[in-house]
């Protein structure tokens, strides 16, 4: 069996007082996106940076690609290509400049570079600004464009592993589609591919595992079903209370149908119930909103966000209907 492309085992980082990384371990195999899941400050960027060398660990071991990520940064950091969160700095430059010099540096011949940029610009729609020039103060180039750009550069030549910090900031629905299909193809292609992102029900369409992160610890890991934790039988129904409305599910036995799951998320009551009582559960719902004490309802097939917000009971995640 092929050795893991990055394995972490009991990580921890503080920063004075707060414990960024608390005791994180995990792993990503050669062909596999893991997604690693959490909201804004629950440690994905400090777990990155230590990764990647830039941050030095307090406790704990990073293997990339076999190498000692910790002891010896440099050789780990040959094995990975990483996409930060922040743009990259291409002002100046064209997309085709940008990427054929992220070849280069790779590795790449002159002709390979040439060839990996003219293709990812076709993979990701972005051919018709390939050689229109990045300006300061992000002028030239949309934000959109300049964050496939960068994610073009990360992917320009083949790496161990991948690992990409919030790859669809700024970028439009449609071309978000065509980077996440880009995502996929790299672990269909061999790569390990570590995906930080706080967007749920996208990443869940493409990754094979998800690690979730709350304040600094690893809460939850494994499949999306299996984090769902629901038969796919089951349904959910989010309720929508109205400004300072009462909670119509505060008592228990006042709720006319089986609870899996309950999680309350500012004016959302989110409910995992049986398929089998969708009946009543509409019915339910409809005398509540008659009663102007909802403000809406909708039901549901589960969603990875009920089982994130159960774990965390934090601030939600970004949901896309994408």
């Amino acid at each position: 069996m092929n050795q893991d492309v990055l394995r972490i085992a009991g990580l921890t980082r503080r920063f004075g007082a707060t414990v960024a990384n608390d005791d994180v371990s995990l792993r990503v195999r050669p062909g596999e996106v893991v997604g690693l899941l959490g909201h804004n400050g629950a440690g994905k960027t400090t777990l990155v940076s230590q990764i990647v060398g830039l941050l030095r660990p307090e406790r704990g071991t990073i293997r990339v690609d076999g190498i000692d990520a910790v002891a010896d940064p440099g050789a780990a950091r040959r094995r990975v290509a990483m996409q930060p969160q922040a743009q990259a700095p291409i002002d100046g430059l064209t997309p085709r400049m940008a990427i054929e010099i992220a070849g280069r540096i790779r590795g790449l011949s002159s002709r390979d570079a040439r060839t990996a940029a003219a293709q990812l610009a076709e993979e990701l729609d972005i051919a018709q600004w390939l050689d229109q020039r990045a300006m300061p103060e992000g002028r030239g180039l949309s934000g959109g464009i300049r964050r496939l750009t960068a994610f073009a550069m990360t992917v320009a030549a083949p790496t161990p592993l991948v690992v990409l910090d919030e790859p669809t900031n700024d970028i439009d629905a449609s071309r978000r589609r065509l980077l996440w299909a880009a995502v996929r193809r790299r672990g269909d292609e061999g790569a390990g591919v570590l995906l930080v992102t706080h967007n749920v029900a996208e990443a869940e369409r493409i990754v094979d595992e998800l690690v979730i992160l709350d304040n600094g610890k690893v809460v939850a890991s494994g499949t999306p079903a299996s984090l769902r934790g629901t038969d796919d039988n089951d349904l959910r129904l989010e309720l929508q209370l109205p400004p300072g409305g009462e909670d119509p599910t505060t008592d228990p036995r006042d709720l006319p149908v089986t609870t899996l799951r309950l999680v309350r998320t500012g004016r959302r009551v989110l409910l995992t119930v049986p398929a089998g009582e969708a009946a009543p559960a509409v019915t339910w719902a409809t005398t509540l909103r008659d009663q102007e004490r909802l403000d809406g309802f909708a039901l549901g097939p589960t969603t990875l966000e009920d089982a994130y917000l159960s774990l965390t009971q934090s601030t939600p995640l970004e949901v896309s209907n994408v």
